[in-house]
C-alpha cells in the first residue's frame, strides 16, 4: 500500500495567544474524527543528536519501536501545540512511515487542535519546557 496523506477541510493554521500559532477547526469535529495523516521524514540518532541542538528540537518526534530514531512530521503536524489533557492523539504507522491525528473528544468549531506531545491523551510527565 502507497502512504497517503490527508487534512482534513476544517483546519486552519493561526495565532495562538500563548504559544505562536497552532492548528485550529472551522467547523465542529465529533470525537474519532482523523484530521490529517501525513508522511514523515525518518532521521538516525545521529540526527537527532544533531537536530537538538537546534530550533527543530521543539518539532520532532521519537521514532520505531525502539525509540532510537525521530521523525520530522510534514503536513500541520509540528503546528499543534500540547496540553497534558488533549483534545486529539497522534498515532504513528511506523512501516508506512505516517502520523496519523485524531480527535479523542467533541472539539467546537474554533476551538484549538491540542495533543500531548508524551504521546498519551492524559499524561503529565512534565516536558522539557516545563521541568524547570
Amino acid at each position: 500500500m502507497k502512504p497517503i496523506s490527508f487534512l482534513h477541510q476544517a483546519l486552519y493554521v493561526a495565532k495562538t495567544k500563548e504559544m505562536g500559532r497552532g492548528v485550529f477547526t472551522s467547523e465542529p469535529l465529533d470525537a474519532g474524527t482523523v484530521i490529517e495523516i501525513s508522511p514523515v521524514i525518518v532521521m538516525s540518532g545521529k540526527d537527532w543528536t544533531l537536530l537538538d541542538q537546534t530550533l527543530l528540537h521543539d518539532y520532532i518526534f521519537k521514532w520505531g519501536k525502539a525509540e532510537k530514531q525521530c521523525c520530522m512530521a510534514l503536513g500541520y503536524i509540528p503546528l499543534y501545540n500540547h496540553a497534558y489533557t488533549s483534545n486529539c492523539d497522534y498515532q504513528m504507522n511506523f512501516r508506512q512511515q505516517l502520523i496519523a491525528i485524531v480527535t479523542v473528544q467533541p472539539i467546537e468549531a474554533g476551538g484549538e487542535l491540542l495533543i500531548n506531545y508524551n504521546g498519551e491523551a492524559n499524561d503529565r510527565t512534565p516536558l522539557w519546557f516545563d521541568a524547570k
